[in-house]
């Protein structure tokens, strides 16, 4: 790699955006950052500095999704564009649109500017939720690359049309281009592992909730779950490798339920898992919690599913692992604790 390669990260003051800049200065690289509002740069610059040294490598502009102001201007002089940035609601908006708008628009406006700045590569975050087969579908199943949820499906919720509808558009903004800057699409599961500062990402909140007691129970829920470090790690390497070009990877690593998280928080955590529930809710409990809290709400409709999703291809392909579950698990709950977030 040249001293003098340069990355734009989008969402750098984000969950998984903050690793990939700390990540991306570990390995030599000058890293712009995009925030919503320059007053966030001294919270970033704190949480980077803990963990490795920015100095003059590490520069920040403020640019939004909603917005055109700020792309160009940031895009201009770099090598790669981490596209990372990206509405997240945990409960379903009351219109679909207050979520696909800006992540659709938001990915137009970024590649659009890395297009016309002759960047060699966007690695844009998408999501297993652009993965996954129709929620009609019953039973479980096991996903990878080639499967496409449906974003114009309205039985599907608005963060999976989101994340569809602005993979599929920043594919095909970069096939019409026919340009020299090509594209590579990071398509993680439910992202855990330490977080920097008391503001971190809705996903989290699978050990916050276990942690601080807020679920009458240990609900039937499971995901595939990836470290955030990990995430940040695949998404340097479809950034640099020659062959990432044009593919989509699942970052995902073993599936869990969240009374395997529960025991595993239970078993290393001492006192801290104190408040960590230790009896299952049943599914009609939480339906009925769900009436009246939009976060069960969301996720009700899963219980019982196992919706599993491969990383074969990363592996095979770009050499990429997944740490241990339990790592992931207490590293992220030691530091929930730290931020005094629970």
């Amino acid at each position: 790699m040249a001293q003098s390669e340069t990355v734009l990260v989008t969402g750098g003051s984000g969950f998984i955006g903050s690793w990939c800049v700390i990540e991306l200065l570990r390995r030599g690289y000058a890293v712009r950052a995009t925030v919503r509002d320059l007053s966030r740069e001294g919270a970033v610059r704190a949480s980077v500095a803990a963990l490795t040294h920015a100095g003059d490598a590490l520069s920040f502009h403020e640019a939004t999704l909603t917005r055109d102001e700020g792309w160009i201007e940031a895009a201009t002089g770099v090598d790669y564009v981490l596209h990372i940035a990206s509405p997240v609601f945990v409960a379903e908006p009351a219109n679909a649109d207050e979520m696909i708008v800006p992540a659709r628009d938001g990915a137009l406006r970024v590649i659009g500017a890395a297009i016309k700045a002759g960047v060699k590569r966007v690695v844009m975050t998408s999501s297993v939720a652009a993965t996954a087969p129709p929620p009609t579908v019953r039973g479980d199943s096991v996903s990878d690359e080639t499967v496409w949820s449906d974003g114009a499906d309205p039985a599907l919720g608005a963060y999976a049309r989101s994340k569809t509808i602005a993979e599929r558009e920043a594919w095909a903004l970069i096939e019409s281009s026919g340009g020299a800057t090509t594209l590579a699409t990071v398509n993680p599961a439910l992202v855990l592992g330490p977080v920097l500062s008391a503001d971190f990402s809705p996903s989290v909140q699978v050990v916050t909730r276990l942690l601080s007691g807020k679920v009458p129970g240990v609900p039937r829920l499971g995901f595939n779950i990836v470290d955030v470090r990990d995430v940040a790690d695949l998404h340097i390497r479809c950034m640099i490798a020659p062959e990432a070009a044009g593919q989509r990877f699942i970052a995902a690593g073993q599936w869990a339920w969240m009374g395997d998280i529960a025991e595993i928080l239970r078993a290393h955590l001492g006192a801290g898992a104190g408040k960590v529930p230790t009896r299952k809710a049943p599914d009609l409990l939480l339906r009925l919690v769900g009436l009246f809290d939009k976060d069960i709400a969301a996720v009700a409709p899963n219980l019982g599913r196992k919706r599993d999703f491969s990383s074969a291809k990363a592996r095979s392909q770009l050499g990429w692992t997944a740490r241990p579950l339990q790592d992931t698990v207490l590293d992220c709950a030691r530091s929930l604790i730290a931020a005094d977030a629970v």
